[in-house]
């Protein structure tokens, strides 16, 4: 019996790269496993991805357990330095910074680095985040420009605020102010996150930038990863531990939220918040059981929800439980939870067993 499982799969992972690749076939693949590889693990999925040219990380402890454990591709650090130590870590590791900042630019500048470094130069284009605003760009690229501390001319990258709904006006405001400022600098340049790769193939440039993609779930709103030619990577499995007949007229779960219409049966299946699977996932929520899907019924609990079976059913104590990924779509259940599959993803705890296939 399977209690708790996010099952991996390596091979869905490497297809959904191919599928960035004929997306963006001249550009290279900044490849984002940041919070844990959104919960998929980030060393065996850094392991995995001998197709891509480089990872993104959000932290340096994130950094550091990568080339602790043996990664030897170049490994960017997002969110840059915060203090000259870190700096002085980022070059003994040998990794990439960005800077986003101007005190990130002077202390750049003035630290005594052991060997120079690999600089990306982020613009704040209009998504108001973080980023050099448009008036510091020239000043700071050119204090970077043939510094000591740089390893080659800076990458330029900015980030896309709704880059998912395609007619929104913010993108084209976005991509020509990045392309007015980057006119007259040398460097590369990367804008498309994952959904500028499915949609705004005019900002591919040269480095991509897939995070949500490539685990197999859309970027976009309002479409679901099959639409996009995605695979799942994670499946999120249990298993039923209980079959209860419920009568007309009771409820199940806290607070008494659901009440049953007609007599019907119950499944308890071993998974809940503690685990991950979103609290607020509502009445209604797909849940698949060998390859059928019920409803939800009831509150989430902490290790526990229920499963509507109606009045005749095969199923028993043991059967698998599908909550996402292969069958059931992470995007549909995000919807029931008014979430999004990068939470849903991220948010999958450390007593959940990782089990990984190719």
């Amino acid at each position: 019996m399977k209690i708790a499982v996010a099952e991996i799969n390596i091979g869905a992972l490497l297809y959904n790269v191919e599928v960035v690749r004929k997306l963006a076939p001249t550009s290279k693949i900044l490849a984002m496993i940041k919070a844990n590889a959104y919960g998929h693990g980030y060393l065996e999925v850094a392991e995995s991805l001998t197709n891509v040219d480089a990872f993104g990380v959000a932290r340096l402890d994130e950094a550091i357990k990568l080339r602790d454990a043996g990664v030897k591709k170049s490994i960017v650090l997002l969110e840059g330095f915060f203090d000259k130590d870190e700096l002085m870590i980022i070059a003994e590791k040998q990794l990439e910074t960005v800077l986003h900042n101007k005190q990130q630019v002077i202390d750049f500048i003035n630290a005594d680095l052991p060997q120079p470094i690999k600089v990306w130069l982020k613009l704040d284009t209009g998504m108001h985040r973080i980023g050099l605003a448009p008036e510091e760009m020239a000043s700071c690229y050119n204090q970077l420009t043939q510094h000591k501390n740089i390893l080659a001319t800076p990458t330029i990258l900015t980030h896309l605020a709704c880059a998912d709904e395609l007619e929104h006006p913010l993108n084209n405001q976005q991509i020509n102010l990045f392309n007015q400022l980057c006119l007259d600098i040398e460097g590369e340049r990367s804008i498309a996150n994952s959904a500028a790769i499915m949609s705004l193939p005019e900002t591919h440039l040269d480095w991509v930038r897939p995070g949500i993609m490539m685990y197999g779930a859309s970027a976009m709103a309002d479409s679901d990863a099959a639409e996009h030619d995605l695979k799942p990577v994670m499946t999120l499995k249990s298993s039923v531990i209980a079959v209860r007949d419920v009568p007309k007229g009771g409820s199940v779960g806290y607070g008494a939220t659901w009440v049953a219409k007609q007599n019907t049966k119950i499944a308890v299946v071993a998974i809940g918040y503690g685990d991950g699977y979103p609290r607020n996932a509502g009445n209604g929520t797909p849940v698949l059981i060998n390859s059928i899907e019920y409803p939800l019924v009831g509150r989430v609990s902490m290790d526990m929800i229920t499963v509507d079976l109606g009045q005749s059913t095969e199923i028993k104590v043991g059967d698998e439980v599908i909550l996402w990924g292969e069958g059931l779509p992470i995007e549909r259940v995000a919807r029931h939870a008014n979430s999004i599959a990068y939470e849903l993803l991220c948010g999958v705890t450390g007593r959940v067993t990782k089990q990984y296939k190719n």
